[in-house]
């Protein structure tokens, strides 16, 4: 297929962003939120999938804005590469900006061969899963990189720590939209998923991956219904722990008060029909998760790392309970849950927070 380009008129940059897939997740959505809000008489934007779409595709369709796929089939692929390549040949940007590890890689490397003028990364979280040969990678490539995005201090403080030259690095935090409760037609998740009105409900948004750290979450639920009977929790998202997740569900007998609802449109619907979110992760860059609840006006109770911390004040904008601790997690869930005024006063908190601080517009304006 040819790819037809438009004519670049006089002054507009052509800007080719690069990411693994268009999965609803943290990087992924980031990379959308800036496509589709850059100015477009000041940008030509263009996407490269490397592996394969998503969902996320239809909104940068909305948008206009192209989408190529690559198609790259395994860890190392030279005909990925060169296709990589040659798209980068016809587009002719001037910027690539690459997200994630693979992204990282073939795009930082084919666009240095392609003499693209400016080539930034986005590193999006502290990556403990990285072997010292990938390290290495990241530290050969920061060399030919104008500059790397990071998402939070945390993350710029593991690749200083790992030999990535703090000049290099740039923090702009991550943005999220503004979430509104929904009218009265809309708000039907206790009717869609068949429970009673009154039931409280804890919402937990994000991949079933390992570092999401599911299994405390089916634990802790185990705990709140010892001590309550009006809890459900739901699972908003997908990913290769969920079979696993949801046989665990039905051996403690949970099934019935654990909701798997798997990739939906629909978050900012859904999240502000719920009482309060949960999130137990074993580290993060900066949490679409957390802001996305804080945004919709819920509190928030965090495992205890240092990304969670940059989004919690204790007390004030939410609550953290230590990494792994679901006795905690759950006596803070049932106090929460019985004392409203304490958690409406967290929630109005944690909104204005996320509201200033992290707004799209703030993400967009670090960028420009």
């Amino acid at each position: 297929m040819v790819l037809l380009l438009p004519v670049r008129q006089r002054d507009v940059k052509r800007i080719l962003q690069v990411i693994p897939t268009l999965d609803r997740a943290g990087a992924e959505k980031q990379l959308v939120l800036l496509a589709r809000h850059l100015p477009r008489d000041r940008f030509d934007l263009h996407v490269c999938v490397l592996t394969r779409t998503g969902p996320l595709e239809a909104d940068l369709a909305a948008s206009q804005i192209p989408c190529h796929l690559i198609g790259k089939r395994w860890k190392l692929d030279p005909l990925a590469f060169w296709q990589l390549r040659r798209h980068i040949r016809r587009v002719r940007p001037d910027l690539v900006q690459t997200w994630l590890f693979a992204a990282n890689c073939y795009g930082r490397a084919a666009a240095a061969r392609e003499k693209v003028p400016r080539i930034v990364a986005s590193e999006r979280c502290a990556d403990p899963w990285k072997a010292g040969w990938q390290l290495r990678i990241d530290r050969r490539l920061a060399e030919r990189s104008d500059a790397i995005i990071v998402n939070g201090v945390q993350v710029r403080d593991f690749y200083v720590q790992h030999g990535i030259s703090d000049e290099k690095l740039r923090l702009i935090h991550g943005g999220v939209p503004r979430m509104n409760p929904p009218d009265s037609v809309a708000n039907n998740l206790r009717q869609e998923l068949g429970v009673p009105a009154a039931t409280r409900l804890i919402a937990a948004v994000g991949r079933l991956w390992p570092q999401k750290r599911g299994k405390d979450l089916i634990r802790a639920m185990v705990q709140v219904d010892i001590i309550r009977d009006d809890a459900h929790l739901v699972i908003i998202g997908d990913g290769p722990e969920r079979g696993f997740l949801e046989s665990m569900a039905r051996q403690l007998h949970l099934d019935p008060k654990i909701h798997f609802l798997g990739h939906r449109d629909d978050v900012p619907r859904l999240l502000p029909q719920c009482d309060l979110a949960w999130l137990a992760s074993g580290y993060e860059g900066l949490s679409n998760a957390v802001m996305e609840a804080m945004s919709a006006g819920i509190p928030v109770i965090a495992s205890d790392i240092p990304a969670n911390r940059e989004l919690i004040t204790p007390g004030e904008s939410g609550l953290l309970f230590p990494l792994g601790d679901i006795t905690i997690l759950a006596r803070e869930t049932h106090a929460l849950l019985e004392d409203p005024s304490r958690a409406q006063a967290l929630a109005a908190a944690g909104q204005a927070f996320v509201w200033d601080k992290f707004s799209v517009e703030r993400m967009v304006a670090g960028h420009l």
